[in-house]
């Protein structure tokens, strides 16, 4: 297998493009609207938008064991089970855990589907721009190294991601939470507008908000997608365009431009670096159906393949000049892994509002922004950094039990009528990064394509552990001050993974001493070279961090462009 000879193709492309997920359709549409020839290259199968959808409409009782998890499924994917996401509606995005195999030195829960679209069909959605306020903290608080960005800098590609992919909410004025480019905001329930109206009296430095998150409101026009039509089916893939994803907005988008060349099956493995020319000339990649090996020669890359696969990538590809890895002088590729950390929270009963329902189902939760460490006045001595929390209110369907049902008539009425209202609090929090938190390439352990397979190394430390206790008391606090009934905390094990936020592997930074990326997502050493999947994070933030590539992605795809524009 590694001896098989590598074919070069005949063509050169302006540009070539690593993933389709959230950050290679967003390169894919600005290289493509710029006028770059872009070979696009996914490792997974093709999905076309709709046509690909198999379980779009399918209702509950339509399932095997209507709903429960297959004992079948969860064999072939062990792993992937550890997500509540990966049930029999949405099994076919994940990966077979046998078939793409990983190595576990502390336990680190991978979720990832190989697909085009990639994890952009299956995202939660939850849209946040990150401030200064996580931009500096790094150098204010000397955990990791420096961002060499500002907000300022980024703001305008926030501005431009949020327009094109249409992002509900509601501006706050924060300066830890900057306001955006929203549609008309969803609209909270009864019982979370009697929390958000408590917490408005009871505290002064807490706001509670509808989700911002990438669905289609109001009358702005995204072609060929509609409004979110309420169904909370997202994670089959949306038939009527109604969340952002990549398959439905900005691979269209690219297409339709006639120059992009989308690839599927692809799987890359090496970005080759010319030794004559000091860059790099290209991608080799394994057809995944045939195995045969190709190489596709291009003036750029941008490799947008997922965290753990970029760094994966960049490490597989060394020379005599990075007997390491690609760009990695600073000895820092694969390592500085975040995840944030998370099921830690407070649930509660509601009484009351029992004449009062809610129509359809709002594939949106509420947020209550970061309120820790903020300046003077809410720093913690615990821990450092912050969280933010999301949850809602709902009431219980015929699904609950009730031991005192009888049978019969009686039984039917009651299953009608809607059960008590609840409500919960769950926060994701910041983790720092920390050099040991790493992966390596396991080269005796290779996968059915002969590439060396992954290997965790992975933490949470004490500023995590501490933020998650102050994550659960503080949710039993504000549930207990709105006077809800049966106030219970969480504070559950979770490793890192699980927030399907892993990021930081290719950090960006000023030095390349002590990084691999500069502030355009170039790789310092090899600058036709940019990373923009979520390897490139310098520090996590607390927000959810699909928005923050997306925007990242855009800016550096826009500076590839004009440069090799301005060359050619």
């Amino acid at each position: 297998m590694q001896n098989k000879k590598i074919q070069e193709h005949p063509l050169k492309y302006d540009a070539i493009v690593i993933g389709t997920g959230i950050s290679g359709g967003w390169a894919a549409k600005e290289l493509c609207e710029n006028g770059l020839k872009t070979l696009v290259l996914e490792r997974g199968r093709d999905v076309e938008h709709i046509v690909d959808y198999p379980n779009m409409n399918k209702d509950p009782w339509g399932f095997k064991y209507r709903g429960a998890k297959d004992p079948k499924d969860i064999e072939q994917q062990p792993k992937q089970n550890r997500s509540y996401i990966a049930g029999p509606d949405s099994k076919h995005w994940f990966v077979n855990d046998l078939k793409h195999p990983y190595s576990e030195t502390k336990r680190f829960d991978w979720i990832r589907g190989y697909h085009v679209g990639g994890r952009s069909i299956m995202w939660g959605r939850q849209s946040y721009r990150l401030s200064d306020l996580d931009f500096e903290a790094n150098k204010k608080d000397g955990h990791g190294v420096d961002w060499p960005i500002r907000y300022k800098d980024i703001a305008p590609w926030y501005d431009k991601v949020e327009e094109f992919i249409g992002v509900s909410g509601e501006n706050l004025g924060l300066p830890q939470l900057p306001d955006g480019k929203f549609g008309p905001p969803m609209e909270l329930n009864c019982v979370e507008k009697e929390l958000q109206k408590k917490i408005s009296e009871n505290y002064s430095d807490r706001q509670l908000t509808i989700g911002r998150c990438a669905h289609k409101t109001g009358d702005a026009v995204h072609e060929g997608r509609v409004n979110c039509q309420y169904r909370n089916r997202c994670v089959r893939g949306c038939p009527f365009g109604g969340y952002f994803s990549s398959n439905s907005s900005t691979l269209p988008a690219a297409e339709k431009t006639g120059n992009m060349h989308l690839r599927p099956n692809s799987i890359a493995y090496e970005i080759v670096y010319d030794e004559k020319l000091g860059k790099a000339s290209g991608v080799k990649i394994i057809d995944a159906l045939t195995k045969e090996k190709i190489f596709f020669k291009a003036a750029i890359i941008f490799s947008c393949a997922s965290t753990i696969a970029s760094a994966s990538i960049l490490m597989q590809s060394k020379s005599k000049r990075f007997p390491n890895g690609l760009g990695n002088d600073s000895g820092e590729l694969g390592h500085n892994i975040m995840d944030h950390t998370s099921h830690a929270g407070a649930r509660a009963t509601v009484e009351g509002f029992d004449d009062i329902y809610y129509k359809g189902r709002r594939p949106n939760g509420i947020y209550i922004p970061r309120f820790r460490n903020i300046d003077e006045k809410s720093e913690q001595k615990e821990f450092i950094r912050g969280y933010g929390y999301q949850g809602g209110a709902r009431r219980s369907d015929w699904k609950r039990i009730i031991p005192e049902m009888s049978f019969g008539l009686k039984l039917k009425e009651e299953l009608l009528k809607p059960g008590p209202w609840s409500i919960v609090l769950g926060a994701f929090g910041e983790c720092l990064p920390y050099h040991e938190n790493k992966i390596t390439l396991d080269y005796d352990k290779l996968d059915e394509w002969g590439l060396p397979t992954v290997d965790f190394d992975v933490e949470y430390k004490e500023n995590e552990l501490k933020m998650k206790e102050d994550m659960m008391l503080q949710g039993i606090e504000i549930l207990k001050s709105a006077g809800f009934k049966n106030v219970k905390g969480f504070n559950n094990k979770s490793y890192p993974g699980i927030g399907i936020h892993e990021m930081g592997s290719v950090r960006m930074g000023h030095d390349p001493k002590t990084s691999i990326l500069n502030k355009y997502n170039q790789v310092h050493t090899v600058p036709n070279v940019y990373v923009t999947d979520g390897s490139f994070m310098t520090s996590s933030a607390c927000q959810n961090p699909s928005l923050t590539y997306m925007a990242f992605s855009a800016r550096a795809a826009n500076h590839a462009a004009k440069e090799f524009n301005k060359n050619q």
